[in-house]
């Protein structure tokens, strides 16, 4: 498994930097193919649960909003929301009439994967938009992950008191202790390499890098325990296997799709 694992990050990790660096329609392209993914795999797990979303439109919803943030901003978002609500209801009174007793339900879970993948996924484009935004971009999401390993170790560990005993019951208080830690100096950590490699191309503070990353640290575990929750809910261990020893798309962003929203405000708000 580790194996594996490594392999295809050896294989991703590469490509992933040189589309973020480059930006613009290919960096958006790397997006689209994650996010279109991950909607496709959501509607699958509710499938797996005998419920019946609105298959391809939530993808293709997913992908319509990040379409207009990468062409618009958020100038067309209230048509296309608007049109995406309207689009799924009378979706679902068409099924309900062909016999789809849980046509109400379904309903709200069209929406709420139209606005998770598609609104909250089109933060990553809006990141990288921002000034310095590829430097932002590259510690924001590898601060994520560095506090994901971290709270794996420490939690492996020294892990002795539960955190979410029923989404996840291998989590422990002192992994998401040590994950903050990890994340946080991992951050001021990575805004030193940039430095080190860009030269004055990178001007992030150090201590700006850290306060980001002890931000997503503490709050970004929660979309990791939110993408649990569904697959607890129908069994499945992981959203798809497309990545051996990885799992699916969902599983790789679960807590990228808080990162880069959250990291966006934080530094829109607080930062420029």
């Amino acid at each position: 498994m580790l194996v594996k694992r490594l392999w295809v990050a050896i294989l991703l990790l590469p490509l992933g930097l040189i589309l973020i660096s480059i930006g613009g329609i290919p960096f958006a392209l790397l997006v689209a193919a994650f996010i279109g993914l991950a909607a496709w795999e959501y509607d699958r797990l509710f499938r797996l649960g005998g419920l019946k979303p609105a298959g391809i439109l939530i993808p293709a919803g997913a992908l319509l909003l990040l379409y207009g943030r990468v062409m618009a901003g958020f100038e067309s978002a209230p048509w296309m929301v608007s049109l995406l609500v309207l689009a799924s209801m009378a979706y679902h009174l068409v099924a309900y009439e062909r016999g789809a007793d849980t046509a109400a339900s379904d309903f709200g879970i069209t929406l709420g994967g139209i606005l998770y993948f598609g609104w909250l996924g089109s933060y990553f484009v809006s990141l990288r938009e921002l000034p310095d935004g590829k430097w932002w971009f590259l510690i924001a999401l590898p601060a994520v992950w560095l506090a994901d390993s971290g709270a794996y170790f420490i939690g492996r560990k020294f892990g002795r008191h539960k955190l979410s005993p029923r989404l996840s019951p291998k989590k422990s208080w002192e992994g998401y202790l040590g994950g903050i830690l990890t994340g946080s100096l991992g951050a001021a950590l990575l805004t030193l390499v940039w430095r080190v490699g860009a030269g004055p191309e990178s001007t992030i503070a150090v201590w700006k890098a850290a306060l980001l990353g002890l931000v997503l640290s503490i709050l970004t575990p929660l979309g990791d325990l939110g993408e649990s929750m569904i697959k607890r809910q129908f069994g499945v261990k992981d959203s798809s296997s497309l990545f051996p020893g990885h799992g699916g798309a969902f599983d790789r962003i679960d807590s990228w799709l808080w990162a880069g929203v959250i990291g966006y405000y934080v530094i829109v708000w607080f930062f420029l």
